[in-house]
């Protein structure tokens, strides 16, 4: 038997910690003033709250005391400690405040945020001439003390506290109202967490002249007061005659028609804000021998305080079947089912944590168990059952469930019978179908439509997937002792090649455009290694590591200088290796389309370089005037800002290969993420990619959609076509970024059109619909949201987006702006979806509905799915269908 997994956990456990009563820890700088709401799949509900269900009740032995007793006193021949990580999400407030401050002549705007965390505002202003949505630094007598200017269009800003005891958190921004200012832009941003909050998805703006009210994401557009907390405001209100714009402050001549309409009013006003908030908690097992029974007697002990309910039951093998023991029980426990016991755990003396102890007969070799915390919270061992042994003829210790790592000790020489597969009847199966289909593709290559053909490599696709299933399947379990475990590196997940990994990866992006800011994100995002890896990501992209004249580190120079804003070489050697550690594949940014210059040549061009790649201008393209190469033409698009590479010189491919080796062995990168590869042919690619090896490659192949009077066009075959065709210039060693997709998603879900999601052929209608192995698909990435925002995503419809990419076949992206914001629970609990039903790469899609108002799918008969406002059902067959996720217009059932 198995359980829904609802939050994802942390994936390690600890055997040196003694058992002892642990307090909760809370990742909280304080506690809130207020009682927070925790939300849980959308729904508000307070926290550790269950009571277990009425089932049919076993009354306990009396001899519980005598056997604790007993426990105490006998050596103990397993004991573990596990961690317990699960997030909570808190509701506060941010006020927003306009009056008059303390100096009549002076105007003051106050930020404040009611959740505790380390609070930045990130702001700028508008002046009453700008055209468009640019910001521009603020005078400097109009920034509070300890502001940071960011370039030459924002500050940055701490909010802080008056005093120690208070939780409210703000920032006051005095102005002139006579200046030129037109609004104050700003978001928030804690520090703590990474994440961004915005106002419906865009910057909060506060107008200034009343010409801007009518804009969709001011605040303030409806003037009044309320009660700013610990202050009563007046109500103010102040007329200008004329100002002048921001050029022409001193000039008398005529004025700007919106000047002189101009008005500052006072306001208060509140938005919403929810936070995750991290807690932390251990569970130790221990189990002995009951000296006069031969029972096992296992002891378990939590710090979570409450109601804990133990799911449990025993196995007799590895297979790890539930079955219910015979009694006795401890008190307080139920059956549930007739497929497993629930007991609720006893306060410990002191009321810091719960626990209980339960006798198994000796026939059983394993105890199963998860926790419950209330209908919504299940505690995992990593997505998996908890699984004690129960043999005390082995140090064995309990693992986390990473599949390689579960059941049953095996000695060396069953290992070595083991590693040879032998073929089954149905794997011989298999390898002679793909054979004929191999053949019928190689021999009738003119007879056959290209329709067919495509039809006959879908097919060896799908049985290439099911071997490669097979062969996961039949891969020894085994457990390895605390020595085994340090002395050898876990065995490498098999690959098909780099440009699909195993098919079942989950890729993160580990960085957004600011996350350079800081100067030690390496040592920040090494904090977060548990975190991410528990979340059941596979792959993690880091950004480009080389010294790069932008400190985002897409304008690289001295490409063997690792030493970049974002940290040391030594911190990201330090980082890759936790990420190792805790088995996530690492993805290095590189950026090798273009290079900035060291040196300028004799006509004052910056074309020559230095460092250890000291090329000439005859690395340079020819057909670039900003740049005048002496190379070949471009094989691609030129990249104005800086000088393009030529791929096409032997010496330059030679030393860029020296280079990609030279960072796989020195930092351990497994795979690449390839920048602006529009710039040069995919054949170079696949030159790069066969001398790297990588385990993972995806490419930026960023191209403009179609569309017909500014509206996107149903088809995009040709756009779509052209990504296809990158990919196949690199032979298939490298995916690209599924570009396609995400702009069908921007107009099916921001005009509720979601009839575009089907193509003419009834398929998806990206890359993923054509060459789905090779697909890359996200929603978000450090260009089109962050605080760029070339092309974000529609506001609210974010999940809506991971509901279709975690679901649908490709490599889908997480971008680390969500992760690490309110979406968390629902991205974590779709990525668990998607592992626990082996949804992969190849994945079979089967659209049921494309209408105006709802999208829907049913994939690999496994999952069903619908996003859109309209109504959907999957309809009940063979398969019974249960609704695992639900969230803002979409739903997600798995098959049971």
């Amino acid at each position: 038997m198995s359980t829904i997994s609802i939050e994802p956990l942390l994936r390690y456990s600890r055997r040196e910690t003694p058992l002892c009563r642990c307090r909760t820890k809370m990742l909280m700088p304080f506690s809130l003033n207020f009682s927070p709401k925790l939300l849980f799949n959308g729904a508000t509900t307070s926290f550790c709250n269950f009571k277990p269900q009425h089932f049919l009740t076993i009354q306990a032995s009396s001899t519980d005391s005598a056997l604790l007793e007993t426990f105490k006193s006998t050596d103990v021949f397993f004991k573990e400690i596990f961690p317990l990580t699960r997030t909570q999400t808190v509701e506060g407030k941010i006020f927003i405040r306009l009056d008059k401050g303390e100096n009549q002549q002076r105007w003051q705007l106050s930020v404040g945020c009611s959740l505790p965390g380390k609070w930045i505002l990130h702001w700028g202003v508008s002046y009453v001439d700008d055209v468009g949505s640019e910001w521009d630094q603020p005078p400097k007598n109009m920034r509070p003390p300890g502001s940071v200017p960011i370039k030459d269009y924002a500050i940055e800003t701490p909010l802080k506290k008056s005093s120690e005891e208070e939780i409210f958190h703000e920032v006051k921004i005095n102005f002139d109202p006579k200046s030129s200012i037109a609004a104050i832009n700003f978001v928030l941003k804690d520090e703590e967490t990474g994440a961004w909050y915005q106002h419906r998805g865009r910057d909060f703006k506060v107008p200034l002249v009343d010409y801007l009210l009518n804009d969709s994401n001011v605040v303030g557009a409806k003037r009044g007061f309320n009660i700013w907390p610990g202050a009563f405001l007046r109500k103010m209100l102040l007329k200008a005659k004329e100002l002048p714009s921001k050029d022409q402050e001193s000039s008398s001549g005529s004025k700007d028609v919106k000047q002189e309409s101009r008005q500052v009013e006072g306001f208060y006003e509140e938005q919403p804000i929810t936070k995750q908030v991290v807690i932390q908690n251990l569970i130790t097992v221990s189990v002995t021998k009951c000296p006069k029974t031969a029972k096992n007697l296992l002891y378990l002990e939590t710090d979570i305080s409450g109601e804990v309910v133990l799911h449990w039951g025993v196995c007799r093998n590895d297979a790890k079947n539930w079955e219910i023991p015979a009694g006795p029980y401890p008190s307080e426990t139920t059956v549930f089912k007739d497929k497993a016991l629930r007991t609720l755990l006893q306060p410990t003396d002191g009321g810091n944590g719960c626990s209980g102890l339960f006798t198994i007969d000796q026939e059983f070799v394993g105890f199963l168990f998860v926790l419950k915390l209330n209908e919504k919270t299940w505690l995992k061992c990593k997505e998996n059952d908890f699984h004690i042994p129960l043999s005390s003829s082995s140090s064995m210790h309990a693992q986390p469930g990473q599949g390689q790592y579960e059941g049953q000790l095996v000695s060396e020489k069953t290992l070595e019978e083991n590693q040879a597969v032998p073929r089954t009847p149905h794997s011989k199966g298999i390898i002679n179908e793909m054979r004929n289909l191999v053949s019928d593709i190689s021999s009738s290559r003119k007879t056959k439509t290209k329709e067919a053909q495509e039809g006959i490599l879908h097919e060896i696709e799908k049985l290439a997937a099911e071997a490669y299933s097979m062969f996961r399947s039949s891969i020894p379990t085994l457990t390895l002792t605390e020595k085994a475990v340090s002395e050898s590196e876990p065995p490498e997940t098999p690959k098909i090649c780099s440009g699909t990994g195993t098919g079942f990866e989950i890729l993160f992006q580990g960085f957004n455009w600011e996350s350079h800011k800081s100067g030690r994100w390496y040592m920040e995002l090494k904090e977060k290694v548990l975190e991410i890896s528990s979340l059941g990501f596979t792959v993690i992209w880091l950004p480009p590591p080389t010294e790069s004249v932008s400190p985002e580190g897409y304008m690289p120079k001295d490409l063997y200088n690792l030493n970049s804003r974002y940290g040391s070489i030594d911190e990201l050697k330090d980082l890759v290796k936790s990420l190792h550690e805790v088995g996530l594949k690492v993805l290095g940014d590189a950026v090798l389309n273009h290079r900035c210059a060291h040196f300028q040549n004799q006509n004052g061009v910056w074309n020559i370089f230095g460092g250890r790649l000291n090329w000439d201008d005859q690395a340079v393209v020819a057909d670039d005037p900003h740049f005048q190469g002496r190379g070949n033409k471009s094989s691609g698009d030129n990249f104005h800002a800086a000088p393009n590479i030529d791929h096409s010189q032997d010496f330059v491919r030679k030393d860029l290969k020296e280079w990609l080796c030279w960072l796989r062995d020195e930092i351990g990168y497994d795979g690449w993420r390839l920048d602006f590869v529009k710039g040069f042919w995919g054949g170079y690619v696949k030159d790069y990619m066969d001398t790297t090896e990588p385990y993972f490659a995806v490419g930026e192949y960023w191209d403009s959609l179609s569309y017909t009077y500014g509206e996107t066009d149903h088809s995009q075959d040709a756009h779509r076509q052209r990504i296809i065709d990158w990919i196949n210039a690199t032979n298939g060693t490298a995916g690209a970024f599924d570009v396609t997709t995400k702009g069908i998603l921007h107009a099916a879900l921001g005009k509720c059109e979601y009839w575009r999601l089907s193509d003419h052929k009834g398929k998806p209608p990206g890359v993923m619909g054509w060459w789905p192995s090779r697909a890359v698909t996200f929603i978000e990435n450090h260009d089109t949201g962050s605080t760029q925002g070339h092309w974000r995503f529609p506001s609210g419809k974010e999940m809506q987006g991971y509901a279709y990419i975690l679901t649908h076949p490709g490599t889908p992206t997480v971008f680390y702006d969500h992760i690490f914001s309110h979406y968390h629970f629902e991205i974590a609990s779709l990525i668990a979806l998607r592992n626990r039903k082996k949804i992969h790469c190849r994945s079979t899609v089967k659209i049921t509905e494309a209408e105006r108002d709802v999208y829907a799918a049913i994939i690999d008969e496994k999952v069903a799915m619908k996003i859109g406002p309209g109504h959907y059902e999957p309809q009940s067959g063979s398969r019974r269908w249960s609704l695992a996720i639900e969230g803002n217009d979409y739903k997600v059932w798995e098959a049971s």
